[in-house]
């Protein structure tokens, strides 16, 4: 605002502003796809309206379906032996008699069935795997009896048990199997909880002088995650395991007084 000659005062014509450009949105794609690569999570979903896109909704629920089935399909004994022509097999159940029983009761899936106990064999076995359909038989199904081969093949000078098949089973099942055959050590390849990632995921337990009772993870080693090609793979884990072995009968102990200091081309460690 200015003052003319005769005290009037008048205003000045202003310049006109630019348009404002509208930001142009960043492709969910362009912008996640890196990451896509290097994770099975779920990121950078979208949206539709306030809800997930139609198409990750569907594929949520699809993933839900596989994870119930993995706990609730029936374990397949005769094919995991089939895939172990070479080796003896032994079966066994715990003390749960079904499935609903076992997952209300885990204190019985930890406990061997009393008849079963009677046919097991004693042996001066430095190691007895156990084959449990835990909470995915998909999982036994799918690698266990490929570990259990992967890993008997490193370890040639030790007195390997028979291959015991166990129903309705976990972890701490192995104790009372590998105590009951007088074992030194025991690995149980047992399903592992399905989340909504992975439904075939198969975890390794390795116990030294295992016995009744021994529920702490604390006196174990684990191996999580095998299940090839997006887990470890079986030469990966198999390493692992047999390297374990070896340093377990070393120390005498497994658990958090045996470490795997072992790395992996890539890994992070914290």
């Amino acid at each position: 605002m200015t003052t003319g000659h005769e005290g009037t005062e008048t205003v000045e014509a202003l310049e006109p502003l630019d348009p404002i450009q509208p930001v142009q949105p960043v492709e969910p794609v362009e912008l996640w796809a890196a990451l896509r690569l290097r994770t099975q999570a779920r990121i950078g979903l979208g949206r539709a309206g306030s809800a997930l896109p139609t198409r990750h909704r569907l594929e949520l629920q699809a993933a839900h379906a596989a994870a119930r089935d993995a706990v609730h399909s029936p374990f397949d004994p005769d094919a995991v032996a089939a895939r172990l022509p070479d080796l003896p097999v032994i079966r066994v159940r715990s003390a749960a008699p079904d499935r609903l029983t076992y997952l209300q009761r885990p204190d019985l899936g930890r406990r061997l069935h009393p008849t079963d106990r009677a046919h097991l064999p004693v042996g001066d076995w430095d190691v007895v795997f156990v084959v449990a359909d835990g909470l995915s038989s998909r999982a036994v199904h799918d690698h266990a009896a490929q570990m259990v081969r992967a890993t008997a093949v490193r370890l040639p000078d030790l007195r390997i048990g028979p291959v015991v098949l166990a129903e309705q089973a976990r972890v701490a099942l192995g104790d009372d199997i590998a105590a009951a055959m007088g074992a030194t050590a025991v690995v149980v390849l047992v399903g592992e909880r399905p989340g909504m990632s992975a439904a075939d995921s198969l975890g390794a337990y390795l116990t030294h002088r295992p016995r009744p009772g021994t529920t702490t993870d604390a006196d174990r080693n684990c191996l999580s995650n095998i299940r090839p090609p997006l887990g470890l793979t079986y030469e990966t884990a198999s390493r692992k395991l047999a390297a374990l072995l070896t340093k377990a009968r070393e120390l005498g102990a497994t658990g958090v007084r045996l470490k795997d200091m072992e790395e992996e081309p890539g890994e992070l460690r914290g």
